[in-house]
C-alpha cells in the first residue's frame, strides 16, 4: 500500500513548511529522510510478535510526532499490516522500518531509532505494550507513576 496519509507531508510539499524546529532521520541507506515537527508523543517499547517479526528485534521503539515531512529521495512504501487501522512505512531500497499510521492515533508513529539524535529526554519510553510477550533477559520500561497521566496514552498504544 503506498498512499501517503494526510499527516506525512510529500517530499515536492516542503517549500511550505514553516520553519518550525523539528527532529530528522532517516533510514539506513539515506534515500528516506524525514523532519518530524511537534512534540514527541508517548514514547514506548512494544514487544508484540507483529513488532518482534516487524523489526527483526525483542523489541521496537515508537514515537508519535504531529507531522512528518518526507525530504529524501524516495518517500517510505507503505505496508497495510491490519487492512484499514495499521500501516507500516520502510524504505523500498534497505528495507529500515521508519514509521506507522495507525487510524486510531492523531500523530504519525516513529521507529525512535530512525532518527538522527535520539538522545532527547521526551524520547525516553514512558510505557511498553505487550510486556507478557517481551524477553526475560531484557530489562523491561519501568511501569509509570500512577500520578502519570496514562488515560491518553493508553488510548495510543496503537502506535506501536
Amino acid at each position: 500500500m503506498n498512499a501517503i496519509p494526510a499527516n506525512a507531508i510529500p517530499a515536492a510539499d516542503t517549500q511550505g513548511a514553516d520553519g518550525a524546529e523539528g527532529r530528522t532521520g532517516g533510514c539506513l541507506c539515506g534515500r528516506v529522510r524525514f523532519t518530524a515537527r511537534g512534540p514527541a508523543v508517548f514514547p514506548h517499547t512494544c514487544a508484540c510478535a507483529h513488532c518482534q517479526k516487524l523489526g527483526g528485534t525483542p523489541v521496537m521503539w515508537w514515537v508519535g510526532f504531529e507531522t512528518v515531512t518526507w525530504t529524501g529521495d524516495s518517500e517510505p512504501t507503505w505496508y497495510e499490516t491490519f487492512e484499514g487501522e495499521a500501516k507500516r512505512g520502510f524504505c523500498p531500497t534497505c528495507g529500515s522500518r521508519v514509521a506507522a499510521i495507525d487510524a486510531d492515533v492523531p500523530e504519525v508513529g516513529i521507529n525512535a531509532t530512525a532518527l538522527d539524535d535520539t538522545s532527547g529526554t521526551d524520547l525516553v519510553p514512558l510505557h511498553a505494550s505487550f510486556r507478557d510477550n517481551a524477553v526475560h533477559w531484557l530489562p523491561p520500561v519501568p511501569v509509570p507513576e500512577p500520578e502519570h497521566d496514562a488515560t491518553r496514552h493508553a488510548s495510543q498504544a496503537g502506535l506501536a
